[in-house]
């Protein structure tokens, strides 16, 4: 159970090529990452990388209309047949060439995969039980170059294909007498995208350089009837098509149809017919755009196009009114795509790696995540274990959220690559070194940079780490070998240490000491004691140049990782060594195509690079230049297990033997450069140039792991590779683990004891048949004011369980006061037996405050919320309340002048009767 990790989450990137795709629902877009899929949910904000994994990044994915099942080909033609309930591999399949696109019918029964010049129409799976699940309907011949797009009428009747050739080709799924196939031409250039219009015949065709021709059909979708010879032919289909499947099976040859282009006089009358109804261009006169991906919502008329230049436009067909028009990025539009109901629209930019869903009624992003650009360097996670921080070759700084598996704030200040991140002892500050000679700290409240930490002399810092307290800061370089230590509070350059000769490349404070360990290339590892004036307390000597160091949680263990592939562990007490472990042959490096030895050879240079402890400190992580990560038993010295973070070929030095048929007496064909273009790997530009770069060239990046962490609740660890950040994680939900398990202890006995209200014994039990269900419905049915009673009674076997499965139930329950009241009793009844084994339970503890931080963070927001609610109701009604007093003033006022006049008058009217009078 405990090295029982599986693949959980891949962050840190969100798209890379392919074509995206929306769930049924409208709620989820499905994103081709490498060689995975992840399922992006826009209504919980979450993310979801599915367990599957393909031989090469993923070219094209095929959803079916009811989404339960896709076809996801990767770029040698390999397809994988997935289903998205399960969220398994159903079948597997070669199409042998490379594969442009994959479309289901609108009625799930048929999909028609295109590659080369040649759609091939499949029976789709799922609708009857087939033993092969490819089975080949027609092949259909038409387009003198390769096919680039599929779309499907209505009705299923007929679908469209576009080709390089600047045609389109409109093929009936069935064998229709007036319909067979019908190309068109009128453009100038590749074809990006063909629609048909709703319930209709009628076309609307998109080509590469900004050209819209709208198709108008002399035939409706009720025209088109089979001959009596079809008819006969498939009603004997419907009764023998499961025999004729199993016969003909898998990539079986079908029917071919073979189309040729023909004149207006070729054409018989009774045939269906095209005429262009009216062209559009969406460049303006001089300026050429590239248009690279186009889309079209058949309910709202709405057709969205992407274009070189990172602009995308909205227009209304077929009058072409322009709705919207908006830049999202300064790179090329890759993929579009738009949900069922027409109002979220998904733009994916293969070269930043960005993923964007917009909403264009209300003109706002739903969506917007973007990966690092270069490699991912470097990662730590939060005290807490509920975010991640990366830092990448691109500069940028990014957190993530490790429930969620989304980026919510990244920091551009650095100028060049990230070397080093850590979290302070808080949790709300990240500190990061960089190339650009400078420390950066950054506030999680504010987001923003509020300290820069840097030399007196310009140096290149290659390592990074902060003390327990969170007060101290120190950075080695990798030219000057020195350390320098900072203040956090005040800023200021505390001291140099200078000592070491070679370059600094690991650094690591004691846990419970005020030591900072230093591990440099000149095969040594420092002790330095920050009480006594930064004094070099101890100096290990080891056998090989120093890569990385790391301190066990209890500060009374040292790891370091050498240039030899070994991993020596010392005790900083004494300055002994305690043991090591040999680590090059469990590291099987792959041979790259432009390597002239073989792996074996290749394996005596390769080392671990990053290591790390677990939570518990039983066993070490470690990984480097190859694509297995391993763990290794400290106390045994020996091989744990092995962890492959990828199978894609797409990477280079992933194989050990490389593939003769690229050999020639020349060199490798990998050394051959196919230029600039939509090539496989990383392009490579000019730096400031846009467009027209003809020194582009491009490059496999090569697999390794940067950067490993456990996470401090030691439910998972994360590793930092070239394919992007990999969370693997314990998934103890679907593990049945039983323990002290007898013939008496089954559910039905364990609801007895409830109904007799033995608390005690029901949760006993409930924990020997270890069922996440019914532990929570026991816990819940006892009492409130009987837990501290239950707390008392509870054998010690059992306390740190339930103590682990409440730290479990309150991350996600609403029960919030009942299941503190637990972990109270719990912590206040069995503290001191509980501190007797702080070391081994601190996983459990971790993740208690990591679930009470998550719950302290909502209600507090809540609580503000509601505090300046309540001060703007109070100041309202204090104002409406001073309005009142002061209208009523002014009437009392009033009424006194009213009063006051009432009474001069009468008094004048008097003075004038007794003026009269005399």
């Amino acid at each position: 159970m405990k090295f029982a990790y599986k693949f959980s989450n891949l962050l840190g990137a969100v798209y890379r090529q392919g074509n995206l795709g929306f769930s049924s629902d409208g709620n989820s877009v499905i994103s081709p990452v490498g060689n995975r899929l992840s399922v992006f949910n826009l209504k919980n904000n979450t993310s979801e990388t599915l367990p599957i994994s393909t031989s090469k990044n993923i070219s094209c994915v095929g959803l079916s209309p009811d989404g339960n099942v896709a076809v996801v080909v990767d770029e040698d033609g390999a397809a994988l047949l997935v289903s998205l309930v399960t969220r398994a591999v159903l079948h597997h399949f070669h199409f042998h060439k490379a594969v442009n696109s994959v479309s289901f019918s609108p009625d799930g029964r048929k999909f028609v995969v295109t590659k080369e010049n040649v759609a091939l129409m499949y029976h789709a799976p799922g609708k009857r039980r087939h033993f092969n699940a490819f089975v080949l309907d027609k092949s259909y011949y038409g387009p003198y170059d390769e096919t680039t797009c599929i779309d499907w009428t209505d009705d299923s009747k007929c679908f469209v294909v576009g080709s390089k050739d600047m045609s389109s080709w409109v093929f009936g799924a069935e064998r229709w007498v007036n319909l067979i196939y019908y190309s068109l031409g009128g453009h100038k250039d590749v074809m990006v995208g063909c629609f048909f219009e709703k319930d209709s015949l009628d076309l609307y065709t998109v080509s590469q350089d900004g050209a819209l021709c709208v198709w108008e059909s002399d035939t409706g979708l009720d025209g088109l009837f089979l001959s009596r010879k079809a008819q006969k032919a498939s009603a004997a289909e419907e009764e023998e098509e499961e025999e004729e499947e199993q016969e003909r099976g898998e990539g079986g040859e079908g029917e071919v149809i073979r189309g040729k282009v023909e004149s207006q006089k070729d054409k018989k009358e009774k045939n269906v017919r095209y005429r262009q109804r009216s062209k559009h261009f969406f460049n303006k006169e001089g300026d050429f755009n590239k248009l690279t991906a186009a889309t079209f919502h058949k309910q709202t008329h709405l057709l969205v196009t992407g274009f070189e230049s990172g602009v995308f436009h909205l227009h209304e067909l077929p009058e072409f009114n322009l709705i919207h028009s908006l830049s999202i990025s300064d790179q090329r539009i890759s993929s579009i795509a738009i949900n069922s109901s027409g109002d979220w629209i998904g733009f994916g930019c293969s070269r930043m790696g960005q993923l964007l869903v917009w909403e264009w009624q209300s003109e706002s992003y739903v969506f917007k995540q973007q990966g690092h650009f270069n490699n991912m360097a470097t990662l730590a996670y939060s005290p807490d274990g509920q975010y991640v921080a990366t830092g990448g070759d691109d500069g940028k700084v990014k957190v993530w959220n490790t429930h969620s598996g989304l980026c919510f704030v990244t920091f551009t200040e650095h100028s060049s690559s990230i070397t080093g991140i850590t979290f302070t002892s808080s949790g709300f500050v990240i500190l990061s070194a960089s190339l650009d000679g400078t420390v950066r700290a950054f506030d999680l409240h504010r987001y923003r940079n509020f300290r820069t930490f840097t030399s007196p002399r310009s140096v290149q810092f290659s390592s990074l780490a902060v003390d327990v307290s969170g007060e101290l800061v120190s950075a080695g370089a990798q030219d000057s070998f020195q350390i320098f230590l900072w203040s956090i509070q005040t800023g200021r350059l505390l001291e140099v240490l200078g000592g070491h000769e070679g370059p600094v490349s690991g650094l690591s404070f004691s846990p419970v000491q005020s030591v900072l360990a230093s591990v440099s290339w000149d095969r040594t590892v420092r002790l330095w004691d920050m009480k006594n004036s930064w004094q070099v307390k101890e100096t290990l000597s080891l056998s090989a140049d120093g890569l990385a160091v790391a301190y066990r949680a209890d500060g009374q263990e040292l790891a370091v990782a050498t240039l030899n592939g070994e991993i020596s562990f010392w005790n900083p007490q004494s300055a002994a060594q305690t043991g090591s472990v040999s680590g090059r042959h469990d590291l099987q490096t792959g041979r790259k195509e432009t390597d002239k030895i073989t792996a074996k050879q290749l394996a005596k240079g390769k080392s671990f690079t990053s290591l790390c402890y677990s939570a518990d400190g039983e066993s070490v992580l470690a990984g480097g230049q190859s694509k297995f990560v391993c763990i290794y038993n400290v106390k045994e010295q020996m091989l744990l297990k092995k962890f492959e973070i990828s199978c894609n070929l797409s990477f280079d030095a992933m194989e050990e033997f490389l593939d003769r048929r690229k050999m020639t007496e020349w060199g490798s064909l990998a050394l051959v450069d196919e230029g600039a273009g939509d090539e496989d790997g990383v392009d490579i530009s000019l730096p400031g140039v846009r467009k027209g770069d003809m020194s582009s060239r491009h490059f496999k990046p090569e697999i390794r792991v940067s950067s490993l962490h456990f996470s401090p609740t030691g439910r998972s660890w994360a590793a930092a590779t070239t394919e992007g950040l990999l969370i693997y994680s314990l998934d103890s939900s679907l593990l049945f683990d039983p323990y002290d398990l007898d013939l008496d202890v089954t559910p039905a006995s364990v609801r007895r004891q409830m109904q007799l209200q033995e608390w005690t014994a029901a949760i006993v039990m409930s924990f020997r048949l270890n069922e996440k269900l019914l532990k929570q419905e026991v816990l819940e049915a006892v009492p409130h004011q009987q837990i501290r009673v239950v707390c008392s009674s509870l054998p010690d076997v059992y306390v740190e369980k339930l103590l682990g499965f409440v730290a479990s139930c309150l991350e996600t329950s609403a029960h919030l006061q009942f299941y503190l009241t637990w972990a109270q009793s719990l912590l206040m009844l069995h503290g001191h037996k509980l501190k007797g084994r702080s070391v081994a339970i601190l996983p459990t503890l971790q993740a208690l405050q990591r679930s009470i931080q998550r719950h302290v963070d909502g209600l507090s927001k809540l609580c503000d919320f509601n505090v300046y609610n309540i001060r703007y109701a109070v100041a309202l009604s204090k104002q409406r309340g001073v309005k009142r007093g002061a209208e009523e003033e002014e009437e009392e006022e009033e009424e006194e002048e009213e009063e006051d006049d009432e009474g001069l008058s009468e008094g004048m009217s008097e003075v004038s009767v007794d003026d009269m009078m005399l």
